[in-house]
């Protein structure tokens, strides 16, 4: 741990409108002390670094031009906040970045006017922007609206949307493209092709930017110049063609770190632009901390670190993380079956399919921030004979479900779902966390849905997914290491719909879908210690319904109780919905649904947002011995 940094201009700046007393000198200062600030509190916190670093001089320019809160700032993702949240009244509380009753680790309406509209998921801020502008025009919120878009963010459907909404109304509007050359993975496809192709050749720049169509914001002696220069250009390859014709003004490629050109080019776009006008900002991610420019990720997402070193502090586990576990048995999978193909949106790394693609990298596709083509790709693979594994998080998935549901599920397609950070994922907050997939695709017709209980059960579900070619499946497992159970050489194929029995009682039976189940074993060992010993059976399947398996405890007990890490409308109801089909609670089953609770959970460590969520052992204890009617164990005896 070292000593905070000296800060003598960022102590005199509570708020941006500080900035506005500060000398175009004492901005550089000021850049320098944010960077080693944000450095500091990340290092005791923990976050995203790289990106924040990346855009030091950036944040410093718009809060310096513009005047928010009035002027909106709508950063991408909000994962590039950090700095901003320095600047805007929240220095004295960045220390708590992520951790429980904090800040967030994004930008978030409900904690600071200074951040207009909230994120977590990538692509949304032209769109937002826009609608913010728009509002302006009507009468709503004065003030200029800026988006701040990363170019990984730029590959995804909905930035283009905005943008060809935005030159179609053609009012004020400002997006800066921050070009790091590098979202979380390199960025794919043809648009970063196109995005390096514009600063590849060097001597021509100064002569592009003055080309283009932002002539109208020059000094007017030399507008004429510029213009002779643009026709001079005719016919040639020149950058910013691709935004001119969506209806933008296009200036750039422009240093992001230089403030001696962005402070003049902000202020000229300021006073002067009309219409809407894209700014191309080329960055460094993990700029002036060496240990984050030289990581391969460029310090996209840390754990705690040594200032000095850059050694993060990460705690040792025996068990494996269930990616890990995934991917190994993927690719053991893979190497028997060269049907098998794996698609991701721009998470290789955070789905494990980095190490399948350096195995096989004709089968990996990494499609870019894009998971709605993700989805239809991977149908088109399944329809044309392949074993397509579509590896997304919980979160980002639900940005394809219209995919799902029309191009996979309407078609019987077999696309294999491997869904990763299922349920609370801890520090990343309600944005990240992965609540919704069971409920929105167990109600989906000829869907099979499983949850791993843990590693083992997960290497099975791989092999279950493999081998299922009558429709789509999904399998769900959550961030983090197993539970350290014994590994099987090879996952085993199960019989679809199918749960099983994992410990026999009496009088009330808890039926687990996922990894609570540890919980539920947890909380059975403290029941029998009150004399209560619950049946506990793994359901596998949240559809097709292990029907026999339910309909016999309902028959052979007083009570059940099912358990999911998943919001309302998911597996429990799936089972309340066969109980009473089958005219079970009229025979008066006790049956309780032990959820996700129905407001978003705030960022805090899994285990705490658990607890919050009444999901932990000691609930699922409670919930039992209410639904038998007892009230006080205390002096009972087994």
């Amino acid at each position: 741990m070292t000593d905070r940094p000296k800060t003598p201009v960022l102590d005199r700046v509570t708020l941006p409108s500080d900035l506005k007393a500060l000398s175009d000198r004492e901005l550089h200062q000021l850049a320098d002390e944010l960077r080693a600030e944000t450095i500091s509190a990340v290092s005791v916190t923990g976050g995203h670094l790289g990106a924040g670093l990346g855009v030091v001089e950036l944040t410093v320019a718009l809060h310096a031009v513009f005047d928010t809160p009035r002027d909106k700032i709508i950063w991408d993702v909000g994962h590039q906040c950090y700095p901003h949240k320095i600047l805007t009244g929240r220095r004295d509380r960045i220390r708590t970045l992520r951790m429980g009753g904090g800040l967030a680790g994004f930008t978030k309406r409900a904690e600071s006017p200074y951040d207009p509209f909230g994120a977590g998921h990538s692509s949304t801020s032209i769109s937002a922007a826009l609608g913010f502008a728009m509002a302006r025009e009507l009468g709503g919120d004065p003030g200029d609206a800026i988006a701040v878009i990363g170019d990984g963010a730029m590959s995804a459907g909905m930035a283009f949307e905005a943008l060809n909404n935005a030159g179609h109304l053609g009012k004020r509007l400002i997006v800066i493209l921050n070009d790091n050359e590098m979202s979380i993975a390199p960025p794919v496809g043809a648009l970063s092709s196109y995005l390096t192709r514009l600063y590849a050749g060097g001597p021509f720049q100064e002569l592009k930017a003055a080309a283009k169509n932002a002539v109208g914001l020059l000094p007017d002696a030399l507008q004429e110049g510029a213009r002779r220069a643009k026709e001079m250009l005719k016919g040639m390859a020149v950058g910013g063609t691709l935004f001119e014709e969506l209806g933008f003004s296009y200036v750039g490629p422009v240093d992001g770190h230089d403030l001696d050109l962005l402070l003049p080019l902000l202020r000229t776009v300021k006073a002067r632009a009309s219409g809407p006008i894209l700014i191309h900002a080329v960055t460094k991610k993990g700029k002036g901390y060496a240990p984050a420019e030289e990581a391969a990720d460029r310090g996209h997402a840390t754990g705690k670190f040594d200032v000095l070193t850059g050694v993060q502090a990460k705690a040792k586990s025996n068990a494996p993380s269930y990616t890990s576990v995934f991917a190994k048995a993927l690719i053991d999978e893979a190497g028997r079956d060269d049907k098998i193909v794996a698609i991701t949106a721009a998470m290789p790394d955070g789905t494990g399919l980095k190490q399948f693609a350096e195995r096989f990298p004709r089968r990996c596709f990494d499609v870019g921030i894009a998971e709605q083509h993700a989805v239809t790709f991977a149908a088109g693979l399944a329809a044309g004979g392949m074993k397509p594994f579509c590896a997304i998080y919980s979160t980002f998935l639900q940005r394809g479900y219209d995919q799902v549901v029309h191009d996979v599920a309407v078609q019987g397609l077999p696309v294999r779902f491997a869904i990763d950070r299922a349920g609370l994922v801890g520090q990343d907050g309600p944005t990240h966390s992965g609540a919704y997939d069971v409920a929105f695709l167990a109600n989906l017709p000829g869907f099979v849905v499983m949850a791993a209980a843990d590693e083992a059960e997960l290497k099975h579900m791989v092999a279950t997914a493999v081998a299922h070619e009558s429709g789509p499946i999904a399998f769900r497992f959550p961030r983090g290491e197993g539970t350290g159970v014994e590994m099987p050489e090879r996952g085993e194929v199960l019989p679809i719909g199918k749960g099983r029995m994992i410990a026999e009682g009496k009088g009330v039976a808890i039926l687990s879908f996922g990894t609570r189940l540890t919980e539920v074993m947890a909380a059975r060992e403290a029941l029998t210690a009150k004399g209560i010993t619950p049946t506990i059976a793994d359901a596998r399947f949240a559809k097709p319904l292990d029907r026999d398996l339910i309909l016999k405890l309902a028959a052979d007990h007083d009570a059940l109780i099912t358990i999911e890490e998943g919001a309302v409308g998911g597996f429990g109801s799936h089972v309340a919905q066969l109980l009473a089909d089958e005219g079970v609670f009229d025979r008066g089953l006790r049956f309780r649904s032990m959820v996700l609770p129905d407001f978003f959970v705030d960022h805090d460590s899994p285990v705490a947002m658990y607890d919050t969520s009444s999901l932990s052992a000691p609930h699922i204890v409670r919930k039992v011995l209410e639904v038998m009617g007892i009230e006080d164990l205390s002096s009972r005896r087994a």
